[in-house]
């Protein structure tokens, strides 16, 4: 269990998890493993503040959330399982399978009188959604081994019953209301996939694979009211993508690799859930994102140290985005085309005897390339604001670094400097705001010991210690232009973690 108050105000949660792991040797070497989550959240919302909210009170929360009680609940089990079993020499067979149910209780700020609308969905939402999954699938390596297949299937099925109601009742705010949305949504996907990696000569590896994905959106619409008519429709997304990579070992511990591929992304019910021109429904105007991406890179290996660096593009044709978020509801929409392509390194070296240092940094650049109309907030006419082409992706820093200097000071104890660097990233596609570049430094000490039939994990840290007053986090494209959430500043947290031997 983990609990706070929270460093805002309306910022107080509770987490309580769960996790228990089953393994099972079974007869003619396979294996069996099962797995069991349990997770119960509940948090206070105290939504984005302004940039003079901001700089007035980094403590403050937004007045809708006190107003309308702004706040979320989350509670989810889930129960899956593994099986692997050899057959013959060369071949393996293996199976996962899992189900789980999640229920989601959220109150949004939405105004009273953007809620009075006839095809409003309320200002609070109710979900309660079940879902299960299959993948099976055959690996082989024929031979002496040099060649190895894969092939399978992989089904995904998930029923929700979404629920809205008026979040004010009897001249209150923040209480649960009159019902505003009752629905029926099912999802399924159904994936076919091969992939072969071949070493087909000792310096040289080759892997290529393709997947065909079908995914089927179906929604029943069980609100009925004048000006709000009935919703119900289905939706059909289905791509094949390919991917191709080459592995050169140019010698022991160097590799050089290059992979190109495509990739295929679909919109989720809770990004079709709202449309941008106000109308009740489901968003059926989404597109699924499309997206050709490459990447060459390079691993070193040494005694005690090890490097990796890579260089990476890519564009995705309707990228799935936020184009308005408004009381804590998000609207997507497609953005037209956007580009990625940057570098990215990390390192781990020995200083001397028991001292460590590891790093790693990224490059991005990530733009819009075609200029695309953003909807402030619902209901949107058709380009009520351009998004010229240039503009950088909101929430993406430029430049981001991580840095940690550990100390062994026994076999059982290890103290750690901690740094992390980020630019400064904006907050809307239109790039009118931005959260400021920040750097933070945290100290921690680890002890690890055996009492009890238990390994022991006791920790320490310092997490800011220079208590630097920062921007955790931005809410893109808020539509009143609460953009910012403020990340507390100097924190003292101790943790003991047990894990039977």
């Amino acid at each position: 269990r983990a609990a706070a108050d929270g460093y805002r105000r309306h910022s107080a949660w509770r987490r309580d998890a769960a996790q228990a792991q089953l393994r099972a040797a079974l007869a003619g070497g396979g294996e069996l493993t099962v797995l069991l989550n349990h997770l119960d959240l509940v948090a206070d919302d105290p939504q984005g503040l302004t940039a003079a909210e901001l700089a007035r009170d980094r403590r403050a929360s937004s007045p809708g959330a006190l107003l309308f009680d702004t706040r979320k609940t989350v509670e989810q089990q889930q129960l899956g399982a593994r099986f692997v079993q050899p057959v013959g020499a060369w071949q393996e067979l293996a199976l996962v399978a899992y189900a789980g149910r999640r229920q989601t209780f959220q109150g949004l700020s939405v105004p009273v009188a953007a809620q009075a609308s006839p095809a409003s969905g309320g200002g609070v939402i109710d979900l309660d959604r079940d879902y299960r999954g299959l993948d099976a699938r055959w690996q082989a390596r024929p031979g002496d081994g040099e060649l190895t297949l894969t092939a399978g299937s992989a089904f995904e099925l998930a029923d929700e019953t979404r629920l809205g109601f008026e979040n004010f009742a009897d001249g209150r705010l923040g209480v649960v209301g009159a019902l505003r949305r009752d629905e029926d949504n099912t999802v399924r996907s159904h994936d076919i996939y091969a992939q072969a990696d071949w070493t087909f000569a000792p310096e040289w590896s080759l892997n290529a694979g393709l997947r065909r994905s079908v995914v089927r959106f179906e929604s029943v619409d069980r609100y009925l009211r004048p000006g709000n008519p009935d919703d119900s429709g289905a939706l059909r997304y289905s791509r094949t993508s390919p991917v191709l990579g080459l592995l050169w070992r140019a010698r022991e511990g160097l590799s050089v690799y290059a992979n190109a591929g495509a990739g295929f992304e679909t919109p989720t019910f809770a990004e079709l859930a709202y449309r941008t021109d106000g109308a009740s429904g489901l968003n059926t105007a989404l597109r699924p994102a499309r997206s050709r991406h490459a990447e060459l890179g390079l691993r070193w290996r040494g005694d005690a140290a090890k490097f990796d660096a890579a260089l990476f593009h890519a564009r995705t044709e309707d990228e799935l985005v936020v184009v308005a978020n408004q009381g804590g509801r998000s609207t997507f929409a497609n953005a037209g085309l956007t580009r990625r392509r940057g570098a990215e390194l990390s390192f781990e070296a020995p200083l001397a005897d028991d001292w460590t240092l590891s790093g790693s940094a990224t490059w991005l650049d990530a733009r819009h390339r075609r200029d695309f109309g953003l909807c402030a907030a619902p209901p949107c006419a058709d380009g009520a604001l351009l998004i010229v082409a240039g503009k950088q992706l909101p929430a993406v820093a430029a430049r981001s670094a991580w840095a940690e200097l550990r100390w062994r000071a026994d076999e059982r104890t290890d103290v750690m400097l901690e740094a992390r660097a980020t630019s400064r990233f904006f907050a809307d596609d239109r790039n009118t705001a931005a959260a400021p570049g920040h750097a933070v430094f945290d100290l921690a000490a680890e002890r690890r010991f055996r009492a009890g039939g238990m390994q022991w994990r006791a920790w320490a840290r310092v997490a800011n210690v220079l208590d630097r007053a920062v921007v955790g986090s931005v809410i893109v494209n808020e539509a009143n232009r609460r953009y910012f959430e403020p990340a507390p500043r100097r924190q003292w947290l101790l943790g003991l973690t047990a894990t039977p031997l």
